[in-house]
């Protein structure tokens, strides 16, 4: 927002000083904390757009649907996450309290400036009840903090709470699909398509979607999706998901959606209409806005069954007959769909035995539907008679007569014998006694039960009615409390939120996609040496709408940033797209800087997982059928050795491996690609290809999110330090991994002892990168011959083991890339590194494929660079567009890049 506009609306909201320094500190700070997860929560950042920064949310259910509700409503102009915190004041039985609180958001939009507080309908059900003091419910159900309100108001700003009962879940889902298209800056459609698009839906007002997508003659399922965006045909977003083609309607306008809304309206009926009335058997009639069946029409008393109660009630011929003339009885009928709803809502609630009984009925009414007379049957005629008045009943009133053979209700008394207090007391006494970490058993429970009662002259329930109640309170919490997390996480519900609240598996492809790593149950070999090299892991980016394996990489190190940046590069490489949302446990290497800056530069967001096989059977499952199905039918495998002591050394997999890295890897492709992706997935009822293809066909090529294989991209696949800078050394250069590298654009006095932005490449440690000027300088290292073509991982092996051997001749313990250097090319190193060696040549040539070069090209590419490396001293890889704007960036930029990511500046 520019300040003339912002100062526009404080100047009109009547803003005074003091409170636009406040609403001035929190646009100029720093999210005061990192969101965490907890509580079942599944955190993560979103790209917005109109804050250019990524927004922190906690809880992706309430919080990250809060996010798209701002980003898109138009009156929102700026919100922040996690502003600085403020001090609320309370009280607790009566004493004074206070503690620091923390809000989930600050907003400055046309109709509010202030703080907010999401949370879900049932937490704040649950918090009223356990702090009363902190949140409040009104009559008509709108939530209040009045702590928060009131120390918000001191401030000059408004506070309210959020509930996820707010939000409009189809609206979110709608504008999460169409998010791509509304954030591409070039929404352009050919002539044809459009003309052909608007001349279907002009001639077939409230056509579905799914038409639209079956024919695509002259157009595309993007075309239709642009339009939408664009307002040249409407749909409207807050009835019906889009992703349900076969309700989806669209229209040429508005006007006419609402034209046709209302014509629907005058159709449809709506419960009970008034009708002729029709005084038979089986008639729906209503009698002071109740709707009664007749039952049965004697000489004098006419039978009524009500709707609502079910009871049966009995008139005079005389008393029915003057209130209709008082107008008080009506003939009503219901529509075909409602009586159908009510039919179905009867059979869902019947049980199996409520069947049965009602299928032993009709099987002895039979003979007298049909007109005949019953056979061999115990029943008395009075209640064949009944049966059958309640068959026809429910035919005239739902279209159903078995459905008037249904029992209603429950049979016995449900209710309690025992007082309520006494319940309580049960539940009170398994809670506190029997629920904990001591583990008493049910009967010592009980007698201390009985006591109490006895002391107060209660009735004592029975053991058999102790343990009923304990039978009916949740297994997960029970085991949670008196064994812990771990005991209990076998009795915890799935994780199979598939609802409006955020589909976790997506709703086309590339929406939602897993990432995660597994080390594989086999040992490879060096292709030159035969040396065993032990196990591989692999790193796998899985699409959960479709379960297509979109990118996997190989490598033997432990999972780490090498394996995130180079499994989205093999992504990119072959589908030129990365998922909108990618989802990660809790390992550290998803938290990194660089990692999520490459999300925020390309504004793909990150949901944090739980580190739970069922938060991400995706993907876990994945893991298990990689190794069933192919890793364990290869030579090498290690299934054996889960009995390693009955292993023996002609059958022991170290002694058996046959499989080089780089053929192993062309195999474990052709599998993923080629055979595991088109084989029918149970779970989809075809091939992980055949969903993607129908998916993109539906859902859109999406072209505006396609992300280019260049050097952009491949610079920012690079890793960084801790910082994202280090500190330039006029005399020596920049110290990155205790390694300076120098450049001759490094001379420029104007960032001498300045902190720099800089990426160095995990698999050449003899070159890195700073980033000044706008522009990414090429560096070579102060011992470029040592450290050229040698991993990160092989440097800081020789760090550590020089250290190691220091510290045991009682020397110095600091170690300098010069003392790295020289262990390096000393004989008494080679056999330390030997094994790295190996493995990182085998990655090495793999990796040169992924990047388009070949594989046996790395000797002379190293001759290439020490004979260029004085002509490449510089090389722009992309100018920065904001930059070159500003012409000069603030100490605040800088700032806030750090912090959010910012894809705007980096």
């Amino acid at each position: 927002m520019f300040p003339a506009n912002l100062v526009n609306l404080f100047i009109r909201k009547g803003i005074t000083s003091e409170t636009r320094k406040v609403v001035e500190n929190i646009r100029s700070s720093e999210p005061s904390r990192r969101v965490r997860s907890g509580r079942g929560n599944t955190p993560g950042f979103y790209p917005s757009k109109k804050m250019r920064v990524t927004i922190q949310f906690e809880s992706h259910r309430v919080e990250l649907a809060g996010i798209y509700e701002k980003e898109h409503d138009k009156n929102v102009y700026e919100y922040y996450d996690q502003p600085p915190p403020f001090t609320i004041n309370y009280q607790i039985n009566g004493k004074n309290s206070g503690r620091m609180y923390h809000p989930d958001f600050f907003e400055i939009s046309e109709d509010f400036i202030g703080y907010e507080e999401w949370k879900t309908e049932e937490e704040l059900i649950k918090l009223s009840e356990e702090k009363p003091y902190l949140f409040k419910r009104t009559d008509d159900g709108e939530w209040y903090m009045p702590p928060a309100e009131e120390a918000a108001k001191k401030l000059g700003l408004g506070f309210r709470v959020r509930s996820s009962r707010d939000l409009n879940w189809v609206y979110l889902s709608n504008i999460r699909f169409l998010e791509d298209y509304l954030h591409s800056e070039n929404l352009t459609i050919d002539e044809n398509a459009n003309e052909a698009i608007l001349r279907k839906v002009t001639d077939h007002p409230g056509i579905c979607i799914k038409e639209l997508l079956e024919e695509q003659v002259g157009y595309t399922s993007d075309d239709i999706y642009t339009l939408i965006v664009s307002d040249q045909i409407y749909f409207d977003l807050y009835k019906t998901r889009i992703t349900e083609t076969d309700r989806a309607r669209v229209y040429p306008n508005k006007e006419m959606a609402l034209a046709y809304s209302y014509l629907d309206a005058d159709r449809s009926t709506s419960g009970l209409q008034k009708s002729i009335l029709d005084v038979s058997l089986g008639s729906l009639i209503q009698w002071d806005g109740r709707a009664f069946v007749i039952l049965n029409v004697g000489e004098t008393l006419i039978s009524l069954l009500s709707q609502d109660s079910q009871k049966e009630v009995e008139l005079p011929h005389d008393s029915f007959q003057f209130l209709i003339e008082k107008g008080k009885i009506t003939g009503v009928e219901r529509s075909g769909s409602e009586k159908n709803s009510e039919a179905l809502e009867r059979l869902r609630g019947a049980s199996e035995n409520d069947l049965a009984m009602a299928n032993e009925r009709y099987r002895k009414i039979e003979p007298l539907l049909q007109g005949c007379s019953p056979h061999d049957i115990n029943v008395s005629e009075r209640t064949l008679r009944d049966w059958v008045s309640k068959y026809k009943a429910a035919e005239q009133l739902y279209g159903y007569g078995y459905i008037g053979l249904l029992r209603n209700g429950t049979p016995g008394n449900k209710k309690s014998r025992f007082p309520v207090k006494v319940v309580e007391l049960m539940d009170t006494y398994i809670s506190e006694h029997l629920e904990t970490i001591i583990n008493r058993n049910a009967s010592s429970v009980f007698r201390m039960l009985i006591d109490e009662c006895q002391d107060k002259g209660w009735v004592r329930p029975s053991f058999t009615t102790f343990l009923a109640r304990i039978d009916k309170r949740p297994g997960y919490e029970a085991t949670l409390k008196k064994a812990g997390k771990k005991a209990a996480y076998q009795e915890a519900p799935r994780y199979l939120e598939l609802e409006l609240t955020t589909p976790r598996h997506g709703e086309y492809p590339f929406e939602i996609c897993h990432l995660d790593h597994t080390r594989l149950d086999i040992e490879l070999i060096c292709s030159k040496t035969k040396k065993n090299l032990g196990h591989p892991w692999v790193t796998f980016l899985v699409d959960a709408f479709t379960r297509r394996i979109l990118a996997l990489y190989l490598t033997f190190d432990e999972p780490g940033y090498r394996s995130n940046m180079m499994v989205l590069r093999e992504c990119v490489r072959r589908h030129s797209r990365l998922p909108k949302t990618i989802v990660v446990d809790g390992g550290k290497e998803f938290s990194s800087t660089y990692f999520e800056t490459l999300l925020a530069f390309y504004k793909r967001g990150k949901l944090l997982r739980e580190g739970k096989p069922k938060h991400g059977a995706v993907i876990e499952r994945l893991f298990g059928t990689t190794n069933t199905m192919f890793i364990n039918n290869l030579l090498g495998n290690t299934q054996l050795m889960k009995n390693v002591r009955q292993v023996t050394a002609e059958v022991n997999p170290k002694n058996n491996a046959i499989w080089p890295f780089g053929k192993f890897l062309d195999l474990l492709k052709a599998w993923a690609y080629e055979i595991y992706d088109t084989i029918e997935h149970p779970a989809l009822g075809r091939t992980p290809r055949d969903e993607f293809m129908t998916g993109i066909a539906n859902s859109g090529k999406r072209t505006s999110t396609y992300t280019t294989y260049d050097e952009t991209f491949i610079m920012l696949t690079f890793p960084t330090t801790k910082k994202g800078t280090a500190k330039l050394d006029p005399s020596n250069g920049i110290k990155i991994n205790h390694i300076f590298y120098w450049s001759e654009s490094l001379l420029d006095p104007e960032f001498a002892g300045k902190q720099i932005p800089v990426r160095f490449d995990p698999f050449n440690m003899g070159v890195a990168y700073a980033y000044i000027r706008n522009t990414w300088i090429y560096m070579n290292s102060e011992h470029y011959a040592i450290f050229v073509d040698r991993s990160e991982k092989e440097v800081q092996q020789a760090f550590e083991e020089l250290r190691r051997r220091m510290r045991l001749r009682g020397e110095e313990v600091s170690v300098t890339a010069s003392k790295v250097a020289k262990f390096l090319r000393s004989a008494e190193s080679q056999e330390v590194l030997m094994l790295q060696q190996l493995r990182d040549s085998e990655v090495r040539s793999t990796f040169t494929v992924i990047d388009g070069g070949k594989a046996g090209s790395n000797q002379a590419a190293r001759n290439n660079k020490e004979k260029e490396s004085n002509k490449r001293d510089t090389f722009t890889v992309y100018s920065n567009p904001v930059e070159e704007s500003k012409n000069k960036s603030t100490k605040s930029d800088h700032k806030q890049m750090n912090k959010y990511s910012n894809f705007g500046e980096f």
